[in-house]
């Protein structure tokens, strides 16, 4: 399966959308499911349900920073995550993605994982 329909059905087996993409990350990230699933543990809703920055592109700049940290900040790489999750999935934030104020869902839970996951592999040059 490959790795972004595993985060939707990492989702729909009760994780949340930051757990999702982390634990379907986890044959890249070298580290357990459990471990990955206590990191993103807080990140659900919005971060901690705050409806503020989706779970899901959290999981992607966590990733990120695990894959490609080597002693310095990585604001481009992570910025580029964060603007092709954007461009695909309309906003960064939980409550716009979910229309909470607008009535006018922008982008399902299950497709922000996909796209972060799309994200995230797009900015390590598509490698899966």
């Amino acid at each position: 399966m490959e790795r972004r329909e595993r985060a939707v059905a990492l989702k729909r087996g009760g994780r949340n959308c930051c757990q999702a993409v982390l634990a379907a990350c986890a044959d890249m990230l070298d580290l357990p499911e459990s471990t990955l699933d206590r990191l993103g543990a807080a990140f659900g809703g919005g971060m901690a349900t705050t409806e503020a920055t989706c779970g899901a592109l959290c999981g992607a700049q966590m990733a990120l920073g695990l894959l490609e940290y080597q002693g310095r900040p990585i604001p481009g790489a992570a910025r580029g995550v964060l603007q092709a999750f954007r461009a695909q999935a309309g906003a960064t934030q939980c409550r716009q993605l979910k229309g909470v104020d607008t009535g006018k869902v922008l982008c399902s839970c299950d497709d922000c994982v996909r796209f972060a996951v799309d994200a995230l592999e797009a900015a390590r040059g598509g490698q899966r």
